[in-house]
């Protein structure tokens, strides 16, 4: 895997929303763009919150599509090591956030999402604004 999406950028290529999003992601060749198992529950939570067999379906549709990998000992272990180092130095992100940036750390991998200001505080943390 090269890459590690972020919630934000996974539904913007779900919905197409961005053209220069869609584009970076067909850069990549198949198995080298993955999401982390809690991005994958980030997006079935919002799918089940909307109530929508519609969206529901193509949720899951779309997440057949993309390697999930799963959240391991080295991931639980670089989560222990962010969120410590952030709460000492005051400077917390939230807590999905957390996991998914140790996960992005654990695979050594760069994270792509929109919210680079949040996730830029997390030291070792390479991350890939795609919309810009």
């Amino acid at each position: 895997m090269k890459i590690l999406l972020d919630t934000d950028i996974t539904s913007y290529i779900f919905t197409h929303r961005n053209a220069n999003v869609r584009r970076r992601f067909l850069d990549f060749a198949i198995g080298e763009v993955g999401i982390s198992a809690i991005t994958a529950a980030e997006l079935a939570f919002g799918s089940a919150l909307n109530r929508s067999e519609r969206n529901r379906g193509a949720v899951e549709r779309a997440l057949e599509s993309l390697a999930i990998v799963p959240f391991d000992l080295a991931a639980a272990n670089a989560y222990a090591e962010v969120r410590t180092t952030l709460q000492r130095r005051g400077t917390p992100i939230g807590p999905l956030d957390t996991l998914i940036a140790a996960h992005a750390i654990s695979l050594d991998v760069p994270l792509a999402t929109n919210n680079a200001r949040e996730f830029r505080r997390v030291p070792g943390l390479r991350v890939e604004n795609w919309l810009k």
